[in-house]
């Protein structure tokens, strides 16, 4: 099965894999580990920092190519609170791409409508980064469109763990109680409290592991692994991925 379904991508195009989608189960929120800049620049003798550039660019062709599908939420793992530990030229580069790529594309994202929202530790980041990434929310808050989230240094183990320290936090002040607690609430205490959980998780390079992303909300997304690496993703390998999604059957643990 799986091997006529590889023969039938390869053989369509982006736009006739788009025509083939069934357009009343398009996922509403993907969620995309953008992974192997690096692998991508070694693989042409390049430095790290081309492969960065490169995979900036494929930013810019999937978030167009999601609004055009209908997806409602994008989010893309853009810089982990694990990637402070890169070396500091490389870190300070990465630190320069959200303000270059909004920049450069929010005039485009206002005039598609599409809603640029952050989750992370904002307040950790560059003053040069932040100012960039809170002036494109602030621009697009009123768009009623696709809504960009960045997950800007983020890790979901510091997310969990803020959310229950502002819910000891709560129950210090007597305002909840260790009764009322319950999923609803963890919830409402984490940095996707205002979206639904992804229906389709995306990860590239190969690697099949979740790296500390977003582990309470993908409890029951589906995967999809290519080994395409980010700089070399395009919008066919994302119609690809949604069409994988459509053959699936989603049970919540049912029958």
């Amino acid at each position: 099965m799986l091997e006529k379904l590889s023969k039938w991508k390869s053989s369509l195009s982006s736009q006739e894999i788009k025509d083939e989608l069934d357009q009343a189960n398009i996922p509403k929120h993907i969620a995309i580990i953008m992974d192997g800049n690096g692998r991508w620049a070694k693989n042409k003798g390049l430095p790290r920092i081309a492969g960065h550039r490169e995979g900036m660019k494929v930013v810019n062709k999937v978030v167009h190519k999601a609004n055009d599908l209908g997806v409602e939420v994008l989010t893309l793992y853009a810089f982990s609170t694990e990637n402070w530990k890169r070396p500091k030229t490389e870190v300070e580069y990465l630190m320069k791409l959200p303000e270059r790529f909004l920049n450069n594309e929010l005039p485009k994202l206002m005039k598609e409508n599409v809603k640029v929202r952050l989750m992370g530790s904002i307040e950790e980041l560059p003053d040069h980064t932040k100012k960039a990434v809170m002036k494109a929310v602030k621009e697009t808050e009123n768009n009623t469109g696709l809504i960009l989230n960045f997950a800007l240094n983020y890790g979901s183990r510091f997310e969990l763990m803020d959310a229950i320290r502002k819910i000891a936090k709560q129950v210090e002040l007597g305002s909840l109680t260790s009764e009322e607690l319950n999923e609803s609430i963890l919830e409402k205490n984490m940095m996707t409290a205002e979206l639904r959980d992804p229906d389709l998780l995306i990860r590239t390079s190969g690697e099949i592991r979740l790296s500390n992303f977003m582990l309470w909300q993908v409890a029951y997304s589906e995967f999809w692994f290519t080994d395409v690496l980010w700089p070399d993703f395009n919008e066919k390998h994302l119609t690809e991925a949604i069409a994988v999604y459509q053959k699936r059957a989603r049970r919540y643990g049912g029958v």
